[in-house]
């Protein structure tokens, strides 16, 4: 009776069982081996067909780009990290949970769970040399984790240029004297000199809240969600003025942004060091630095303090977006991954604890000249970048000059952050379509489209009611379908042994403290990192299930909440539709399918394995995008060994 033999060699060759005669020739792919297998002195000859021609010029695949040096991918790093939420975020959780105390949570988290999933995601990318959607060639079957992570980060650059646009309206509007917003200004003088009474809330409006309100989103002629009413045509301009200058900036990909971050990224820096220094000199300033830091240690025993630093750390270092993965997809393969990890994450949460000083201090100043608490002039989000502080700056001797350098700030970290973002989409695509690397033309055209297209989506964010729904994909673009994302990438490689020995592979030439910090990591992955990831997931769901979400006064109807919620839903569903793709292409049992589809393609690391050559232009291969299938008789297996069958060593014989 013939009996039934498979073996499974790496360079991705499957199981497959078959029945063969005895004496039946070995068969690679339907080729037959012409060699005895049986006579170990005996090499692989194959009778096939000769090796198909190389393709002509003009649809060889150049190899993948590399950073110039490795300052720009840190700054390209920080500046992606280092964004709005740094500097109106973090300054209103400090003081609302319970000021210098909010530190200890924060550092909690961003220790146990937000460096170790950095880590993660930046070691993937360096390591497969690849976007979002390609890395995951590692395991087919979860090809939707990078769909997913492209979903996000579609929805998160939609919103976050519209905040652009908005600044670059105040940037203009900074270049009048006095500031338009100022009680200076002859249009303001019947507010400052009469207390205007908002009927919603029933409290006096200031200048700055008119000209946010009124001036700039047209919020008090729509009526809600349903009512969003004609685009605002001067944001409308700010907005296109703002894509033509991420389509410039990212046209020549990391050649041209890796340049503009030694600009974009440091500026706000400077800026800050600046607002620090003349707040510093305003009389109050130090009752609104008192104000941000005074500790309040029964904060400490509230869930929400702990959800909103987890939430702080996990959003304001941008993990499981994929703009991460793909800026460290152009690393040198033996980069030390884990020294930029460290340097990036503790610079930007150190950069959060410095902004507050800049904020609060001139908000200390407002208030004193007010005669009114901190905490009525302190706000969060748009209201803090375009309403408070606004408004103080508009307090400072030479006002005009202060609001321009601080609106060219916010223009600086909304660019570096929204560079990331585009950067995940664009490598994905890129990846997937690599003949778009070696045709400018194409790569142009695709790059005008997608910013085209995102320009005629956000449109919508700037009519009269926009704001309501910059609001709703604001809540819901970044909130449980990212988590669960996250999970996913953080379960499936966690379970993977091989995981960290490919992190030390990278590292090998690194000094030894590198290894033995990889040690807390691991430890970090297996134990804590997910009990706090299902903690944020938890608390989410609790929080909008309990909470209604609203803007202002406005309460969003039930199907304005269900459609935010069918977006965070549509990132996170890509998982299972594309696990069921991946397993549906397969053959065999239910079973052989599921062990087919989480083995790595042929072409897993292929990038890196083309740039290896001291950065020569190669040609990538050709290479085959399924698993090998060997099928071998008794005596076939007698001398064959792993290595006969390894992805290299069939190229090799076949060049040969």
């Amino acid at each position: 009776m013939p009996s039934e033999q498979t073996k499974t060699a790496p360079g991705n060759i499957t199981e497959k069982e078959s029945t063969h005669q005895q004496g039946s020739p070995a068969q690679l792919n339907g080729f037959n081996l012409a060699h005895d297998v049986t006579n170990p002195s005996s090499q692989p000859q194959f009778e096939s067909r000769p090796p198909s021609p190389a393709p002509p010029p003009d649809t060889r695949i150049l190899p993948r780009e590399q950073w110039g040096g490795k300052y720009e991918f840190l700054l390209s790093c920080i500046g992606y990290c280092v964004g709005l939420g740094n500097v109106w975020r973090f300054p209103y959780l400090c003081y609302r949970n319970g000021g210098g105390v909010f530190l200890i949570p924060y550092f909690i988290m961003l220790f146990f769970t937000g460096v170790p999933l950095f880590l993660m995601e930046l070691s993937l990318g360096q390591y497969g040399a690849a976007g979002p959607i390609t890395v995951w060639k590692c395991c087919p079957l979860l090809k939707g984790i990078g769909i997913g992570m492209l979903c996000v980060s579609m929805l998160v650059c939609l919103y976050y240029n519209v905040i652009i646009a908005w600044t670059f309206y105040y940037l203009g509007s900074s270049f009048q004297s006095p500031l338009p917003w100022s009680c200076d200004a002859p249009a303001n003088a019947y507010l400052c000199g009469n207390a205007t009474v908002n009927s919603s809330s029933g409290r006096a409006l200031s200048p700055s809240e008119v000209f946010w309100n009124e001036r700039v989103l047209g919020v008090v002629n729509s009526k809600g969600l349903h009512d969003p009413g004609p685009v605002r045509w001067p944001l409308a301009l700010c907005l296109l003025a703002a894509w033509v200058i991420i389509f410039f900036c990212m046209l020549k990909g990391i050649r041209s942004s890796g340049k503009v971050v030694y600009v974009t990224a440091t500026f706000p820096y400077f800026v800050l060091i600046v607002l620090i220094i003349r707040g510093a000199t305003l009389e109050g300033s130090l009752q609104g630095v008192a104000f941000y830091l005074t500790p309040d240690w029964g904060r400490l025993a509230s869930a929400q303090v702990w959800n909103d630093a987890a939430s702080q750390v996990f959003y304001s270092l941008g993990i499981g977006v994929g703009g991460l993965l793909s800026m460290a997809s152009y690393n040198k393969f033996d980069n030390n991954v884990i020294r930029d990890c460290l340097v990036i994450t503790i610079g930007n949460c150190s950069t959060s604890f410095f902004a507050g000083f800049a904020i609060f201090s001139i908000l200390g100043h407002m208030a004193w000249r007010k005669g009114v608490p901190v905490g009525e002039v302190a706000d969060t989000g748009p209201g803090l970048a375009f309403v408070a502080y606004p408004e103080a700056l508009a307090l400072l001797p030479g006002s005009v000059f202060w609001s321009i350098l601080f609106f060219l700030m916010l223009f600086m970290l909304g660019v570096d952050t929204l560079f990331g973002n585009m950067e995940g989409i664009t490598t994905a695509v890129l990846d997937e379509f690599p003949q778009l690397r070696a045709n400018m033309k194409q790569k142009s055209l695709f790059l005008g489209l997608l910013c085209f297209g995102f320009y005629l989506m956000g449109l919508l964010l700037i009519t009269d009611g926009g704001i309501y729904w910059f609001t709703l994909i604001d809540s819901f673009a970044t909130s449980f379908g990212l988590i669960i994302i996250t999970l996913f990438i953080h379960a499936t490689l966690t379970v993977l042994n091989q995981f960290c020995q490919d992190i030390i592979d990278m590292i090998c030439l690194c000094p030894p403290w590198c290894s033995k910090v990889l040690l807390y990591f691991k430890a970090c992955w297996v134990f804590c990192t997910p009990f706090l990831l299902l903690f944020i997931l938890t608390y989410i769901f609790i929080e909008m299930y309990n909470t209604p979400l609203q803007y202002g006064t406005y309460v969003y109807p039930r199907w304005g909440k269900a459609l935010g919620v069918c977006m965070g839903a549509t990132c996170c569903l890509q998982i299972p539709i594309w696990a069921i793709v991946a397993i549906s292409k397969e053959s065999g049992t239910l079973k052989d399918r599921f062990k087919k589809s989480i083995r790595p393609l042929n072409s897993w690391r292929g990038n890196n394995l083309n740039n290896s050559g001291g950065g020569e232009e190669r040609v990538e291969p050709e290479r085959m995008e399924a698993p090998f299938t060997v099928n071998l008789t008794d005596r076939d297996t007698v001398n064959l060994t792993e290595v006969d069958f390894t992805a290299i060593a069939w190229e090799n014989g076949t060049e040969a």
